[in-house]
């Protein structure tokens, strides 16, 4: 009998498991798998795949076993029937009536959802309460409903886990919370990239088909409710189950793999999504390799002239008050442009352009998102495991470049051509001294084309002269960092503009127009009075894609980076290896400016300057040097990779837990670790200690 109460959790499991698999091989096969794998590496990831999905679909089986709970016709009878009615009456009033209840309190949609949920018990309960004759039929109803609700959501899931993979090359992380909490943007982005439409009733086809196939195998089971006896086993048992799916969750979520592929594949989705959801900031400290705190600062240190935190910077020769217009490029990958191989001619005027410039030709971004790309360029740190600090609470009254340019008497900006409230962008840069242009500061006339990110980049660029030329009029030098939009899927723009249409959202067609408007923005500028004054520094935030067989490939962090103004800056390259974090000191040192510096990045043109970069995910923190890639991340693990000849190419050297004895072939690399632990842990205590505000 027990047995048949438990049919409905079979055939869902059944059906959540293979929904599983067929994703597992599906993400094998996929493109951005750039990994192979041998016969006893993917049985080995459909073994841990298949565990892992049995532990997350018992975790997710008490709201069914809850549901079964509560089926009993006794509550329906005098008096229990009307003391609950009563009492949902009296909460549905309590939430549309009282100001601050305590659904309110939470803000968002809670009141209203709550509201809804309520009030649709209060009608179903009152149905089955007044019409008994209707009971069974009105159980049935809310069963298949009940039914619907598990199939559609395991569906969904499979198909977004599935675009997400095959954007980032990873399961659900930080970014698919942001992409809850961002709901316009990214709603908007996903009716604007994808046939939502056919998408959804093919959803909605398949989980209505299956859903019917497992009301009518376990409808039965409906006619004879489960007795007490049978509810505490119930019960029982899934509290059991539960507890052994947490501690088992615990132990396969830690089984390791010899590629980052291989981990993600066999993973689960949803137990990385509750963590990256309870772990916005990783504590530096508790969870990665650390040494004496001023040993680490010492170390860390030790690379300028001044080994201090607070530095004097300063010149011999007279400071240029020019003004400077920082141009951050979305997802501009250095493999876009013809001076790093490509032989598209994508990036035509970028091409250009990098030939009358200071280009740097071996930078690398500090991530693989906007903030940290904004982070990098705005504060010149080395990124810290967790969020940018652009999304932390505590991202205010920092220092920036934008508080060096307001020191010296110049109009200070942000340029971004969508809404600023996304990515806590307007928080963090009115925060610390930025005046804000967005969207919100366009008449509709303006606007010529805009899709879910913002306007175009063309009509932002004309924008952008016309804050440019109000500033000029006001005699006070400007700091303006335009953000720039239109290279994000959906990869929409007007028509006419390059040689690839608009509506066909392809990522080339993204790039192509972005250098068009770029060299639309440098023909309007030139033809105004500040241009010659004028410094540009042309930078990507971040690479198209991050997905690799490392855990942080080389080849997904190395963007293009130029410094250029007409009659001042010599065209050259420089081809150490360097970093985000090192732009911006490099140009005020071009500038000659004389001031206190906090940064943690470079000016690159000093012979006191060491080639080196930091790159990071949320977790796995790295640093290039002397061409090994050292990566520090959680559970003190230490690896390091020796880059060979073969472009981007990782050789791993040793894996190692920070607490236990190097290995020998570590011994020859110990000082590289120091310095990267010592640059990791000195940054995040600095920042716990808010030292590295203004």
């Amino acid at each position: 009998m027990f047995l048949q109460k438990i049919k409905p959790f079979l055939y869902l499991g059944i059906f959540y498991l293979a929904v599983s698999l067929i994703l597992r091989i599906v993400f094998l096969f996929n493109p951005i798998t750039t990994a192979s794998f041998g016969i006893l590496e993917i049985l080995k990831i459909l073994s841990v795949g298949f565990i892992n999905d049995c532990f997350v679909f018992i975790l997710t089986c008490p709201f069914l076993a809850l549901y079964f709970l509560f089926l009993s016709n006794s509550k329906y009878q005098k008096p229990y029937g009307q003391i609950i009615i009563g009492l949902l009456a009296v909460l549905f009033l309590y939430i549309l009536l009282i100001p601050n209840n305590i659904f309110k309190q939470y803000g968002g949609s809670i009141a209203e959802i709550a509201l809804a949920f309520i009030g649709l018990k209060i009608l179903f309960f009152g149905l089955m309460f007044f019409l008994p004759e209707k009971r069974p039929r009105i159980r049935n109803i809310l069963y298949f409903i009940t039914l619907f609700l598990y199939v559609v959501l395991i569906v969904f899931n499979a198909v977004s886990e599935y675009f997400f993979y095959s954007e980032f090359g990873l399961r659900y992380n930080f970014i698919a919370v942001d992409y809850l909490i961002y709901t316009n943007e990214v709603i908007g982005n996903i009716m604007e990239s994808y046939p939502v439409v056919p998408l959804f009733l093919i959803i909605f086809a398949i989980a209505a088909s299956v859903t019917l196939f497992i009301y009518k195998k376990t409808k039965p089971e409906l006619l004879a409710l489960p007795n007490l006896k049978q509810k505490f086993i119930l019960l029982g048992s899934f509290f059991i189950l539960v507890g052994i799916s947490v501690f088992g969750l615990q132990l396969t979520t830690k089984i390791t793999a010899s590629t980052v592929f291989e981990e993600e594949i066999q993973a689960n989705g949803l137990p990385k999504f509750y963590w990256a959801f309870t772990h916005n900031e990783l504590d530096y400290f508790q969870f990665y390799p650390k040494i004496n705190e001023k040993l680490a600062e010492k170390t860390f240190l030790r690379q300028f002239s001044q080994p201090v935190l607070k530095r004097l910077i300063t010149s011999d020769q007279p400071e240029l008050k020019k003004n400077v217009v920082l141009i951050s490029i979305e997802s501009l990958s250095a493999d876009f442009m013809q001076h790093y191989g490509n032989t598209e001619k994508l990036t035509p005027f970028l091409d250009s352009l990098a030939d009358r410039s200071l280009m740097f030709t071996n930078l690398y971004a500090t991530g693989n998102r906007t903030v940290r790309g904004l982070e990098a360029l705005t504060l010149c740190i080395p990124p810290t495991a967790g969020e940018s600090i652009i999304k932390r609470e505590n991202n205010k009254n920092k220092f920036t470049t934008g508080s060096i340019f307001r020191s010296k008497g110049y109009d200070v900006k942000f340029l971004y051509g969508g809404y600023s409230y996304f990515d806590n962008m307007q928080d963090f840069f009115a925060g610390n001294g930025y005046g804000i242009v967005d969207r919100n500061n366009f008449k509709p006339e303006e606007i010529t084309f805009a899709n879910v990110w913002g306007v175009a980049d063309e009509d932002m660029a004309k924008k952008a002269i016309q804050t440019m030329n109000q500033e000029n009029r006001s005699g006070k030098p400007f700091f303006n960092h335009w953000m720039t939009v239109s290279n994000h899927r959906p990869f929409t723009y007007p028509n006419g503009k390059v040689d690839i249409p608009g509506d066909a959202k392809s990522r080339e067609g993204g790039v192509k127009y972005t250098d068009y408007a770029l060299r639309k923005f440098f023909e309007m500028a030139k033809r105004q009075n500040w241009y010659k004054n004028t410094v540009f520094v042309i930078i990507a935030d971040h690479c198209a894609s991050s997905a690799g067989d490392t855990e942080l490939p080389l080849d997904k962090y190395r963007i293009p980076a130029m410094i250029f103004s007409e009659g001042f800056i010599e065209p050259q390259q420089f081809t150490e290896t360097m970093s985000q974090i090192d732009v911006m000191p490099t140009l005020l040192g071009l500038l000659h400016f004389n001031y206190q510096s906090k940064f943690l990045g470079q000016d690159v043109l000093i012979k006191e300057f060491q080639p080196k970069a930091y790159i990071a995910t949320y977790e796995d923190l790295g640093l290039i040097k002397d061409n090994y890639l050292t990566v520090v991340s959680p559970v003190r693990k230490v690896k390091q990779y020796a880059l060979s000849q073969q472009k981007n190419k990782l050789n791993p050297v040793f894996n190692i837990y920070f607490d236990e004895a190097p290995l020998k072939k570590a011994d020859q690399n110990r000082k590289l670790i120091e310095e990267t632990v010592s640059a990791y842990q000195s940054t995040s205590f600095w920042l716990k200690k808010n030292q590295l505000n203004r």
